[in-house]
């Protein structure tokens, strides 16, 4: 089991926040909880029961704050940041928040090698 350093912690819980802010600023995260059935995906980014923008909400954050809080192992990459930019492509309001995606991405995939 590989260590994951401390700074990984901080600086995806950094990311994770704006995330979050950036989802809340262009009316993209959501008041109101899915129904349990949403829950119930077998796709990447549970495309078979939820918008990508729920995803993010409901199931991304949540995950990653949960993996910083027990200090648990991320995994072995995210494109995250990958499918923003195919959900996002026509979305001009999207820009900052594919960006701060695409750096989460990045962030993990160095915090990754550094800890090999």
């Amino acid at each position: 089991m590989k260590k994951t350093p401390a700074s990984l912690y901080t600086q995806a819980a950094t990311q994770i926040a704006e995330i979050e802010a950036e989802m809340n600023r262009i009316g993209y995260w959501c008041a109101e909880p899915l129904p349990e059935s949403a829950y119930d995906f077998h796709m990447a980014f549970a495309m078979d029961t939820m918008a990508f923008v729920q995803w993010l909400q409901f199931v991304f954050v949540p995950r990653v704050k949960s993996i910083i809080q027990q200090r648990g192992e991320f995994p072995a990459s995210s494109q995250v940041g990958a499918q923003a930019i195919r959900e996002f492509d026509s979305d001009p309001q999207a820009g900052r928040l594919v960006s701060l995606l695409c750096e989460f991405d990045s962030l993990f995939d160095k915090g990754v090698r550094s800890a090999q």
